[in-house]
């Protein structure tokens, strides 16, 4: 994948007034940031990296193909920034990754043969609780 620094000409940044504990500083302080990124305009990825991320990452877009992150976990915008970016790259590394092959497997003979030992011998357990007639 591409440094960091090719995809911050294609971000934009919102600030708005961030929710929760604060006291007098939240209804002043615009601290909550929002990211956004358009996926298909972007011209740092090639087509197929575009086609992995829309795969993992659909339902988060919107309407108009934007990913939203929404960060306002420190008082601090510039933290609250730093924050929604390290999400945004964390989530495109997660979406870039492909998973290994699952390798079909056969379980070994004596795995075989001991399984139905052991059935056997809780069948027999069983037919010994009969009554006998």
């Amino acid at each position: 994948m591409r440094p960091a620094a090719d995809f911050l000409p294609e971000i934009t940044f919102q600030t708005s007034r961030s929710s929760g504990p604060g006291g007098q500083n939240v209804n002043k302080v615009e601290s909550r940031v929002e990211l956004r990124w358009n996926l298909a305009a972007s011209a740092v990825l090639t087509d197929i990296q575009k086609s992995l991320i829309l795969e993992k990452i659909a339902s988060r877009l919107t309407t108009d193909g934007d990913l939203l992150i929404t960060a306002q976990d420190d008082r601090s915008q510039l933290r609250n920034k730093e924050i929604a970016l390290a999400k945004f790259y964390e989530l495109l590394r997660k979406s870039l990754l492909r998973p290994k092959p699952r390798k079909a497997t056969k379980p070994s003979k004596s795995a075989v043969r001991k399984r139905l030992e052991g059935k056997k011998i809780q069948g027999e357990k069983k037919a010994n609780r009969r009554r006998l007639e």
